[in-house]
């Protein structure tokens, strides 16, 4: 019985010993799933990172690249415009407030005149309108083109000079023959004025010259600079036009990389010159009408109805208008008291009517006008096109200079028809010598329809 016992609960204990192990059995896949679903919800995670990383750098890059295309559309736009924003603002509020003082000065002496109030505006306005006209047009042409025939353009711009002894062609204003009429009026030496400067931007350009010695760097370039100033002199009685020419020419020697030692032999030689101009020409000088101008600068209150009338005039205009001026219409000079107040003198109306706050604005501007055209010049890539702009700057920085000088008699009156906000009709005759303001190379490159545009600009306002 006892065996029987014993072996009966040996068999309970293997059934249980079984029954265990075969629960232990069935529990191990559960776990084992478990932990597969544990990694595969972990593999799960990591690839939705991944796929989110990636997602973020794809967005990330299809933003860089709406990026670059923006910036590309906008450097494609800026090289469609082809201009110096900055400058032809400076430039068109210039010719504005040009086109307003004129009106504003020359209504009394045009009504006077030729019975129109609005008649010297009229051509103004005129003037601006093709002026812009002419220079968006040449703007499509390189400039290069000039330097070919730079000897050419030298000897036209001296040839020109001799026109006004053409009868019926060449006029006589205030007892001078300054002027030519073929329809319109026109003034030579300020074509000549850019013609020189291409020419000595040519020469300096030129590989085949040579400057190494004092002729080559500096005596040539004078030579060729003293005709035109001498025939302005002797034909047109235009001394006020060569100084200028001597002074831009000047300029562009130093500019161009001129030796010091050059230089200082030019400044020996200018010195001599100047005093052999003296000995020779003194008869005219002390007593002719510049010996005049001169003695009127000194003392201007002494011929207030002679000589120095003009400078008088303008002087009482300055005077009157102070800080803020009497406003805009209001002048008392212009009404026949100061002659040419639309022209020569018209700096002065602007000082009466704005006052000094507006002489400083457009001081300012032209200041602005000025180191544009310098920065042109400086990023310019080649020699022919810094010398270019550094001539046309120059000119203009030299003629408002000028204007201002004579009208504030901090000079002698030289009689220099050169107003700073004066457009007319010369401007259509000698836009053709502008900076090539749209090309800079054959390629038409993007980058060079940006960099080189701008004097064409810049000569509208010198004009």
């Amino acid at each position: 019985m006892q065996s029987r016992t014993k072996k009966s609960s040996e068999k309970r204990n293997r059934k249980a010993t079984s029954k265990r192990n075969v629960s232990r059995t069935d529990t191990m896949p559960r776990k084992a799933s478990r932990t597969d679903t544990i990694s595969r919800k972990a593999s799960r995670t990591d690839t939705i990172q991944r796929n989110t990383s990636r997602t973020n750098t794809i967005h990330r890059n299809v933003a860089n690249i709406r990026k670059e295309r923006n910036i590309t559309k906008i450097t494609d736009i800026q090289a469609q415009n082809k201009m110096d924003m900055p400058l032809l603002i400076v430039v068109l509020l210039l010719v504005a407030i040009g086109i307003v003082m004129v009106l504003s000065a020359s209504a009394p002496s045009a009504l006077s005149d030729y019975n129109d109030s609005y008649h010297y505006v009229k051509m103004q306005g005129i003037a601006a309108i093709l002026g812009i006209a002419v220079m968006l047009f040449l703007s499509k042409f390189n400039y290069k083109l000039y330097h070919k025939f730079y000897k050419a353009i030298y000897i036209g711009s001296v040839l020109i000079l001799f026109t006004v002894l053409i009868p019926k062609v060449g006029m006589e204003v205030s007892g001078a023959r300054r002027w030519i009429n073929l329809g319109i009026q026109i003034q030579p030496s300020e074509i000549t004025k850019i013609g020189l400067i291409i020419s000595l931007a040519g020469y300096y350009s030129d590989s085949r010259n040579r400057f190494d010695n004092f002729w080559g760097a500096c005596g040539l370039p004078l030579v060729a600079t003293v005709v035109p100033i001498a025939v302005l002199y002797l034909v047109q009685n235009h001394l006020s036009a060569g100084i200028i020419i001597a002074v831009v020419t000047v300029i562009t020697i130093i500019i161009s990389g001129c030796q010091l030692k050059y230089l200082m032999t030019l400044g020996g030689l200018a010195v001599a010159g100047l005093s052999g101009i003296l000995i020779v020409f003194k008869d005219k000088l002390v007593n002719g009408f510049r010996s005049d101008r001169v003695m009127a600068w000194l003392n201007p209150w002494e011929d207030t109805s002679g000589t120095s009338y003009q400078t008088v005039q303008g002087l009482y205009a300055i005077g009157s208008g102070g800080l803020f001026g009497v406003g805009l219409g209001e002048s008392k000079q212009k009404y026949l008291y100061i002659p040419e107040a639309h022209n020569d003198f018209i700096f002065a109306i602007l000082a009466e009517e704005l006052g000094f706050i507006g002489c400083l604005l457009v001081i300012v501007l032209f200041a602005i006008l000025v180191v544009r055209g310098v920065l042109i010049a400086i990023r310019a890539e080649d020699v022919f096109g810094s010398l270019i702009a550094i001539g046309i700057t120059a000119l203009i920085a030299v003629q408002v200079i000028l204007n201002i000088a004579v009208v504030t008699n901090t000079i002698p009156n030289t009689r220099h028809i050169a107003s700073i906000f004066k457009l007319w009709w010369k401007f259509i005759n000698h836009t053709f010598s502008k900076y090539g303001s749209a090309i800079k190379h054959f390629t038409f490159s993007k980058e060079d329809l940006m960099n080189s545009c701008n004097l064409q600009i810049i000569y509208a306002s010198a004009c």
